[in-house]
């Protein structure tokens, strides 16, 4: 028997209309004013900076579930507000803070690094040892109470640690560089032969104690042989600790979105890193051929010659910045050397490792992404922000994908003509060329797809320059901190080129660059596509980040 037309007609539209998507959510419209948001924004701060990324007195699952419990009613608050008649700021302000509860919800439900990492617990000793001695009287009593910490730290990661869901990358990392020297020391004190990681900065700790400062060397020899007792349970109970280290695609979805506000998933954004390692390569490929008649760029030969080089890469820039209206400088960034610089002078046995050899040889396009108008400058601003929100607020793809901008921007801008440093373009696609890799690296590490001594044999393989010390200590940071953090560089500064190419769209030739730049960096270190949403009014990509899967829900259906 035939359906009649008209029923056919009804069903299928009952069914088109049935797979139809439910329409996007918007912003909430409750009953809540701004001040109220705020003033429930200041009580997650106040949450989240109680438990901070460092050893607490009690990380037990009691005091977390308190946490998490407290978190989520705070999470809950939140959708009473009436953001729907708002402006695009203040909208912007309600979902950054949305995506940093959600951030801290991840750190406390699914990260725990307290729990799965024991480098959580070592890389607090390691700075402790890093005390210069002799110390004022004033600071001896406060030093005894840190180093007196030490054992108390191991005996709590002994206690809090869970063997079965620790990465066995993450007790590999910790046990090397329990005796190891990491190769690269960011942020480690100057040592021509450096010590033999946790233990070995505890064994020059206690040469300095007994040469200046006695009283302290008892206190130093409890210190070391509590990194040795941690040692030792690590190995002893090492074959236990085999868990994945990321965190499988569907999780790390959920926090590009949510927390991150990435724009892409996480196979997309490994799709574009691969076009944009390709495109590097080609990029160093022309650049190699236009100045193949220019000499090559040497290493300075000592100290003096590097710091006079820095010197004049930072007089250099900040003339650029002014005489071509790149960026506004205020008055209270201080003049050079004072807002410092990121990489050391260190002579190495091996010779110089990746930053090294491209920092030495012309110290600009890590000036440009680290110094000014790079992570220092940006440093100050976000501290001199009285933003009742945003001063609170870091992204990292705002952060790392401004300064990688950065490099790229001035070679566009005429910055290394003008400064007759054609050459250096070179270097600024070697740094672009290893951000790449790293973001692909970054997607399969997170994705359980590959392991950190792969993936650093794999960036060696595609990056100049790149040693096997930087390829694994980079494996390991981006590894460790909150997934999508090594990705930001290269996808955030995609995020910076697209939104100056619609304003430059937009505006035609009432566009200035400089305009451009000082509002964006006066937005703050919220994520990008919020700072877009504010800047440009296109709600084509906030409009999917307004709904939310709440990670509850998602870890119910994992």
């Amino acid at each position: 028997m035939r359906t009649p037309l008209p029923v056919l007609l009804l069903t299928l539209a009952v069914a088109i209309l049935g797979a139809a998507p439910a329409p996007a959510a918007g912003p909430p419209n409750g009953p809540g004013t701004y001040e109220d948001f705020v003033a429930l924004f200041e009580q997650f701060v106040a949450l989240r900076d109680a438990t901070p990324a460092d050893v607490p007195v009690d990380w037990s699952a009691g005091k977390v579930a308190e946490r998490v419990a407290r978190l989520r009613e705070l999470q809950s608050r939140t959708t009473a507000m009436s953001v729907a008649g708002w402006d695009r700021a203040r909208q912007a302000d309600w979902l950054a803070a949305r995506a940093a509860m959600d951030e801290h919800e991840f750190l406390l439900t699914v990260q725990k690094p307290w729990a799965r990492d024991p480098g959580f617990y070592v890389d607090p000793m390691l700075r402790v040892a890093f005390a210069e001695l002799p110390l004022p009287k004033e600071r001896v009593a406060d030093f005894r109470r840190r180093l007196a910490e030490v054992p108390s730290q191991v005996e709590a990661a002994k206690r809090t640690l869970e063997p079965a869901i620790v990465p066995a990358d993450f007790a590999k990392l910790a046990l090397f560089n329990l005796r190891n020297s990491d190769g690269v020391g960011h942020g480690h004190p100057y040592r021509e032969v450096p010590p033999a990681g946790v233990i070995g900065w505890y064994d020059d700790l206690l040469t300095r104690a007994r040469k200046h400062q006695r009283e302290l060397v008892p206190d130093v020899l409890r210190a070391r042989a509590a990194a040795e007792d941690l040692e030792r349970w690590l190995q002893e109970r090492r074959a236990l600790m085999n868990a994945p280290a990321g965190f499988g695609e569907r999780l790390f979805d959920w926090y590009l979105q949510h927390v991150k506000y990435m724009p892409y998933s996480s196979r997309e954004i490994e799709l574009l890193a691969q076009r944009e390692l390709e495109r590097t390569w080609a990029a160093l490929a022309l650049e190699r051929h236009r100045n193949r008649e220019l000499p090559e760029l040497q290493l300075p030969a000592s100290r003096e010659e590097y710091h006079a080089r820095l010197a004049a890469v930072d007089r250099d820039i900040r003339a650029f910045l002014r005489d071509h209206e790149f960026l506004t400088v205020p008055d209270f960034v201080p003049p050079h050397p004072q807002l410092g610089f990121n990489v050391p002078w260190i002579v190495r046995p091996g010779g110089p490792n990746f930053w090294e050899r491209v920092q030495y040889r012309d110290p600009s396009p890590d000036h440009w992404h680290a110094v000014i108008p790079g992570h220092r400058f940006d440093l100050l601003l976000l501290r001199g922000n009285t933003h009742p929100v945003r001063r609170h607020l870091r992204d990292g793809g705002r952060i790392e994908g401004w300064a990688l901008y950065l490099e790229e921007a001035p070679l566009h801008a005429g910055f290394y003509e003008l400064t007759n440093r054609l050459r250096a373009r070179e270097l600024i696609w070697d740094f672009s060329i290893f951000r790449a890799a790293r973001t692909i690296g970054d997607v399969r590490l997170q994705h359980n797809r590959t392991t950190t001594q792969a993936v650093a044999e794999y960036w060696r393989k595609w990056t100049p320059y790149l040693d096997p010390d930087v390829a694994r200590v980079d494996a390991e940071i981006y590894l460790r901190r909150p997934p999508g953090y090594g990705l930001g560089y290269t996808i955030g500064a995609f995020q910076v080129q697209k939104l100056l190419g619609e304003l430059r769209h937009r505006d035609g030739d009432a566009f200035r660059l400089r305009d451009f730049h000082d509002r964006f960096l006066a937005a703050g270190a919220i994520p990008i596509v919020l700072i877009r949403y504010e800047m440009t009014g296109y709600d084509d990509e906030v409009a999917r980040f307004w709904d939310r899967v709440p990670l509850q829900e998602l870890l119910r259906g994992n």
